[in-house]
């Protein structure tokens, strides 16, 4: 992560979540992340909807040069890149992975515009909708309005492992051998 506000809100995200894949959605304190607020924006998980928009801070709905509440997330960006968007925001959902992505975009002059993507997902509980919260940040402060958001590259935040001690001990007896039990 480059940008401030996805390693700040990654931080609060990270330390709310404890040992669980997720923290639920109640456990955000928006309070607590007042400063980043205008960058950090919440899915809904409806695909077929292109995951809209349930909240956008200040700073993405002038990025957008609109209120995007209710409008489709998967719709800022190009057609290349928007089935790509979606199966990247599917799986957060679905998987309870974090994902971090570099973005660029046409400014009005026509020059281009690099922003960084975070999606969080939230823990999934019972009769409660399925959404995913992020932070869209550019690197430039003064950007005016974008649009044709294409997706650059990205990548997964996986969750370290725990390694159970029996784990380890096996992997130290191995050295570069593995035995599959049960093969022939």
């Amino acid at each position: 992560m480059k940008h401030p506000s996805s390693r700040a809100f990654f931080a609060y995200w990270d330390k709310k979540r404890g040992t669980a894949r997720a923290p639920d959605r109640a456990d955000i304190d928006p309070a607590a992340v007042r400063g980043l607020l205008g960058d950090i924006f919440v899915l809904s998980c409806e695909p077929n909807r292109g995951f809209p928009f349930r909240v956008a801070g200040t700073r993405v709905c002038a990025l957008a040069g609109t209120d995007l509440k209710d409008r489709s997330f998967a719709a800022l960006f190009t057609p290349a890149s928007r089935s790509e968007i979606e199966e990247i925001t599917t799986i957060v959902a679905d998987e309870t992975l974090g994902a971090i992505a570099g973005i660029t975009a046409a400014r009005e002059d026509g020059s281009k515009a690099h922003l960084e993507l975070l999606l969080l997902p939230f823990n999934a509980r019972p009769h409660t909708p399925v959404s995913v919260t992020g932070v869209l940040a550019p690197f430039d402060d003064e950007c005016g309005t974008l649009s044709a958001f294409t997706l650059t590259s990205w990548r997964y935040l996986h969750q370290p492992e725990k390694l159970l001690p029996r784990a380890i001990r096996k992997l130290q007896i191995a050295r570069g051998l593995m035995v599959y039990e049960g093969l022939r």
